[in-house]
């Protein structure tokens, strides 16, 4: 069983490494996908009262769903069955790794530029940091 990580951010990138991850299970016998979203912490909101910090937290997560069902959608046109998704929060590189190595997986398979605030100038800062915190084998995708 080959055990896959897409790393999706709604990015046209990051639907290109779904469609590479689906052309690599058609080489393996049982292949099983997770679609992983990260989102960085909101963080301080200034004097926001709780209530708009938790809408403001309730809205990213509505978001963040609504970009996995989205992604996973795409990866069953892809031909990909056994396919779960996970919305994580914190510091993008790290928790891909994170996630990589507590579910044991044997590729993280993401584009090389992201929808991150500053586009990934040259090859995205999150997949750069993602090759060398990895003990996996990363696939990056345009």
């Amino acid at each position: 069983m080959l055990k896959l990580l897409i790393a999706v951010d709604g990015s046209d990138h990051a639907r290109h490494a779904v469609e590479a991850a689906a052309r690599l299970a058609t080489q393996a016998e049982g292949v099983e996908v997770m679609l992983l979203n990260v989102r960085e912490d909101s963080g301080y909101h200034g004097e926001l009262p709780p209530i708009d910090h938790d809408s403001i937290e309730r809205s990213l997560r509505v978001q963040q769903e609504a970009l996995l069902e989205s992604a996973a959608a795409q990866a069953r046109v892809q031909g990909l069955q056994k396919v779960t998704t996970m919305a994580a929060v914190g510091a993008i590189a790290a928790e891909i790794v994170r996630v990589a190595a507590e579910h044991k997986f044997d590729m993280i398979v993401m584009g090389t530029r992201g929808m991150t605030a500053l586009g990934g100038l040259l090859l995205g800062s999150a997949a750069q940091r993602v090759v060398h915190l990895s003990s996996v084998p990363v696939l990056l995708t345009k």
